[in-house]
């Protein structure tokens, strides 16, 4: 006769996990680790569940699959929580589907076309998918390669940081292509970015003075020719009006 005990733990969709702790875990014996991850050897179960109960932790069944099934001494509720940030920290990091629309019809100018594919490339850097969606109006419908076209243009624009996952899809009035960021490429523009956000930086540095020290001569504030010093040199901004006056009137 088959063993049909552990089928209440499968659905249709699969089957699903179910963690077994202290007098859940009926296998014995079993392997047993430590709470500082130490192995301890293979234990019979009542013996384990008794050695966490004495520091006051549960007896975890970590790997069921293998035989003996390994435990681990641990503190259950602490695991439980630290699985779910990583599930909520995994699950955040997920890639979107953005959506991009090229406006309300094919009559759309060029300006406001690059400014959707600049969001696009935005998008895309960032590690998103990009559903670029044109509209028809009216009887545009009786041109639709116009909007075709667009698309094919838009695509090979951003071919330097994308690729094509699904051909352009017809849904009632209107047309949409996605885009998915293509990994190698993403990282090629991104240190060819960082490098010359550096060569900026470099650039905008001020220059360094050249070796030596300054002589006394050069230290010595100037003066007139009686003999006097000179005033401190006004540093203030000339106006730019009187500049142009001045200009005017050929002064």
């Amino acid at each position: 006769m088959h063993d049909i005990r552990g089928r209440r733990f499968y659905r249709d969709a699969g089957p699903v996990r179910r963690i077994r702790v202290n007098h859940l875990i009926r296998i014995s014996p079993v392997r047993l680790v430590g709470p500082d991850n130490e192995q301890i050897g293979v234990v019979e179960t009542p013996e384990a569940l008794r050695m966490a109960q004495e520091q006051g932790l549960d007896l975890v069944e970590v790997v069921p699959d293998s035989r003996p099934p390994v435990c681990k001494i641990m503190d259950y509720g602490k695991y439980k929580y630290e699985l779910s940030k990583k599930e909520t920290k995994s699950s955040s990091k997920g890639s979107e589907l953005k959506e991009i629309r090229l406006g309300r019809s094919v009559k759309i100018d060029p300006h406001d076309v690059q400014i959707r594919v600049d969001q696009a490339r935005r998008f895309l850097l960032d590690g998103h998918k990009v559903q670029i969606t044109q509209r028809f109006r009216g009887r545009e419908m009786m041109h639709k390669e116009l909007g075709i076209d667009r698309l094919r243009e838009i695509c090979d624009e951003l071919a330097d940081v994308a690729k094509v996952e699904s051909e352009p899809r017809w849904a009632g009035r209107q047309a949409s292509i996605i885009l998915a960021p293509d990994k190698p490429k993403v990282e090629a523009v991104k240190r060819k970015m960082e490098r010359e956000k550096q060569a900026r930086e470099q650039a905008g540095k001020p220059a360094e003075p050249s070796g030596g020290a300054p002589n006394a001569e050069e230290l010595a504030e100037p003066k007139e020719k009686g003999g006097k010093k000179k005033g401190p040199k006004d540093q203030r901004a000339r106006n730019p009006i009187d500049e142009e006056l001045d200009s005017l009137l050929g002064g």
